[in-house]
């Protein structure tokens, strides 16, 4: 009977991460990163252009839907807070040497488990919204824990089960709608009947400071900044964060020195999924969302979380102004695309950008392997006495 594999880092997730960890060639990796920026730029203009729409107007409209006012402020704030909780959990597994790419089901699981005690308890002020972010959290953290357990147990990469249990979660979250349990239908704008929850009580939404549509700050972004701040306090500062850190370099000698790796393997990625379900807790409370659990309440924050990660090279704190960023291309697409510019153009812009800042590392270590494949003569060793040999 073949033995079962322990919790370890999979080999495809650690080749992965390995190549996007910051090398020693910080300043050839900076130089290609602003040529590779400057050339999406280039290609986005160009495809824009191609498409019948002006590069200018277009810039003009994100920028407009984004930031030119305390609406587009607010937007653009309640995007990021998601994208940033996202990351932070990818952050996290990633420095355990595990490549999480589920969370858009993690998300929409944790949209479940809020939806369904924010809808079946009956608990009084603020304890509500609380206990919602909590289930969305546990939501999502025990859907990733599934595939840990089937990695342990089955030995089903962490990268493919990840990803097919997103589409399992599409499913059951429609399905979910679709019952008794919270279903109410509501006629759609296509005459066809969209399966959605009842709203959330008033006591299970998030509030802020300030009234949309005037500039608002969601209590969610002040969660995910505390997140982040502390999740890179604890992997740079604690014991349990050295730990993370030396699975993910190397399994073998952590496991020498006395660690766990498949418990710490297995906790991170669940760890990842509870603050991916968060996320989904947070779009569920939004103020400015339909509070109502909808098959499409993810809209791809879990993908662009993901990314973000991947361009903050899984550093809690540089992934707050990259899921900045990436907030501003969402609420400004959402405008462009009212203009009549199609909005799959500004996803070929994130994965341009992406590519732009992913690369780079990749292209370092491929020069600096082709240098290394002759490597100099080394200098001969003096011959050392035998006595000093003897001695030593």
């Amino acid at each position: 009977m073949r033995a079962a594999p322990t919790m370890a880092p999979d080999d495809l997730g650690r080749r992965v991460l390995a190549h996007l960890r910051p090398g020693r060639d910080g300043w050839l990796t900076a130089s290609l990163t602003i040529v590779l920026v400057a050339v999406a730029l280039g290609v986005s203009a160009l495809l824009l252009t191609l498409t019948g729409a002006s590069p200018s107007a277009s810039l003009s409209a994100i920028w407009t839907g984004s930031l030119a006012n305390t609406t587009g402020w607010t937007t653009t704030l309640l995007n990021a807070a998601p994208l940033l909780l996202v990351a932070v959990g990818a952050a996290i597994c990633a420095s355990a040497g595990t490549f999480n790419i589920g969370q858009e089901g993690q998300v929409l699981i944790g949209g479940l488990f809020g939806a369904w005690v924010g809808l079946r308890l009956a608990l009084p002020g603020p304890m509500l919204v609380v206990v919602v972010m909590a289930a969305a959290a546990v939501g999502g953290g025990l859907w990733a824990a599934l595939s840990a357990l089937m990695y342990r147990f089955r030995g089903v990469n962490v990268v493919v089960s990840t990803l097919l249990m997103t589409f399992l979660a599409i499913q059951l979250v429609t399905f979910a709608v679709s019952t008794p349990w919270l279903q109410e239908s509501a006629q759609g704008s296509s005459g066809i009947a969209d399966a959605q929850s009842n709203p959330l009580p008033a006591d299970a939404l998030l509030g802020g400071l300030g009234q949309y549509p005037s500039m608002q700050l969601n209590a969610g972004l002040f969660l995910a900044l505390v997140a982040a701040v502390g999740v890179a306090l604890v992997l740079s500062r604690s014991r349990w964060g050295f730990r993370v850190r030396m699975v993910g370099l190397n399994p073998l000698t952590a496991k020498h020195t006395g660690v766990r790796v498949a418990a710490l393997g297995g906790f991170t990625l669940a760890l990842s999924g509870a603050f991916a379900g968060l996320a989904g807790g947070l779009l569920l409370a939004s103020p400015v969302s339909p509070n109502r659990l909808q098959a499409g309440l993810s809209d791809n924050v879990g993908w662009d979380g993901l990314l973000v990660a991947l361009v903050a090279r899984n550093r809690p704190l540089i992934a707050i102004p990259v899921s900045f960023g990436f907030a501003v291309l969402r609420a400004g697409g959402d405008f462009l695309s009212a203009t009549g510019v199609p909005y799959y153009l500004v996803d070929i812009v994130k994965a341009l950008l992406v590519l732009a800042f992913v690369a780079p590392p990749l292209l370092v270590g491929l020069l600096r392997g082709r240098r290394g494949a002759t490597p100099p003569t080394p200098f001969p060793l003096p011959a050392v006495p035998t006595k000093m040999k003897a001695a030593v």
